[in-house]
């Protein structure tokens, strides 16, 4: 591990899509703190997810891990979205918050169902206010792929954000593990990669694709 690099709080990291991610960047020599409401479950979950990475993973209570975490990721469902965050607020102050929300509505998920004002990463910036720099990424990442350590994830992926070192902060931690990401404006542009998740699971569905499909951005001659 390069003990110059960010330490990673996965809040939710026992969850597919965090748990994919928490072991990618342990992977990549990231030391990752995975975070639950329950310590031992956190801790279990870090006890596989460092055996699987051969990296550095331990697991906390939700506020311990973002309390520990240089960055923390927030990666559990839009029903505990605005709850976790403000539980653990104290601790995210002056820190890069990169929430990986999508909106959806079981049981329709393959419908796009945006919340009033449009994007739900652009309303939990309002609601922590300035002192935390929330990047919009991942969201259009499935976790088959992210989970799948031995193969590259094939999906680029887009960072919204209105701190523009903090989105080119979460673009480098992408491209750690082998994702092109892609700047993509202000906050309020996560809902476009909010809604497009429910596309991406509509066509799924439709074609039948096991790993989940993904995007490519085109046109663009050099990665950034």
């Amino acid at each position: 591990m390069n003990d110059d690099k960010q330490v990673i709080a996965v809040l939710g990291g026992t969850g597919h899509e965090g748990a994919g991610l928490a072991a990618r960047w342990a992977k990549a020599g990231y030391r990752v703190i995975v975070g639950s409401r329950d310590a031992d479950r956190a801790a279990e979950a870090a006890g596989r997810l460092a055996e699987a990475s051969g990296g550095d993973v331990s697991g906390a209570a939700n506020m311990d891990a973002a309390a520990a975490g240089d960055i923390v990721v927030l990666a559990v469902p839009y029903s505990g979205q605005q709850a976790l965050a403000q539980e653990v607020s104290e601790a995210l102050d002056g820190k890069i918050l990169i929430d990986v929300t999508v909106p959806l509505q079981p049981p329709k998920v393959a419908r796009v169902q945006l919340p009033e004002g449009g994007s739900a990463v652009e309303a939990l910036q309002r609601m922590l206010g300035d002192g935390v720099r929330v990047v919009s990424a991942f969201q259009n990442v499935s976790a088959h792929q992210l989970s799948a350590l031995d193969q590259p994830v094939d999906c680029d992926v887009l960072v919204a954000g209105d701190d523009v070192d903090a989105r080119e902060t979460v673009c480098q931690l992408a491209r750690a593990i082998g994702i092109v990401a892609w700047h993509a404006g202000p906050l309020a542009n996560s809902a476009a990669a909010e809604a497009l998740t429910s596309v991406l699971i509509a066509m799924n569905k439709r074609y039948k694709v096991a790993n989940g499909a993904g995007i490519r951005i085109t046109g663009i001659p050099d990665q950034p």
